[in-house]
C-alpha cells in the first residue's frame, strides 16, 4: 500500500468519511482520491466503506485499516522538499536559425544559381 493512498484515506474519514471534504483539505482532484479509495479496497480484499445515498460509513476493515494507516504514516519518512532553482540569466533575443555551413563544390545555401 502507498502511503499516499493511506493519507488520503485518513484525510476522507477524518473529514467525515466524506470524499469530497477529504479531497479539498489534501487540495487533490476528487477523481484520485476516488481511485486511491478503490485500490485500497481492491489491495484489502473487503470493502472499506458501505456506500449507501445518504452517506459513506466505515466498515470493520476500514476501522482496522485507519490504525494500520496511521501507524504507518508516522512511521513513513517525510518527502523531501523539491529544491528551489533560481532564475536563469537574461534572455537573448533569437536570430534565426542562421546559415548553413558551405561545402566546396555546392552551391551556397539559399541562393539561387545564376543561370545565362
Amino acid at each position: 500500500m502507498r502511503v499516499s493512498d493511506l493519507r488520503r484515506f485518513v484525510a476522507v474519514v477524518d473529514a467525515g468519511v466524506h470524499v469530497p471534504r477529504g479531497a479539498e483539505a489534501l487540495g487533490t482532484p476528487l477523481r484520485s482520491v476516488h481511485s486511491s479509495m478503490d485500490r485500497l479496497e481492491t489491495e484489502a480484499g473487503h470493502p472499506l466503506f458501505t456506500r449507501s445515498p445518504s452517506g459513506w460509513t466505515l466498515t470493520e476493515a476500514g476501522v482496522l485499516l485507519l490504525d494500520e494507516a496511521r501507524r504507518r504514516i508516522a512511521d513513513a519518512p517525510e518527502a523531501a522538499e523539491k529544491p528551489v532553482v533560481s532564475a536563469g540569466g537574461k534572455a537573448r533575443a533569437s536570430k534565426g536559425k542562421g546559415r548553413a555551413p558551405v561545402v566546396k563544390g555546392q552551391p551556397k545555401p539559399y541562393k539561387k544559381r545564376q543561370g545565362r
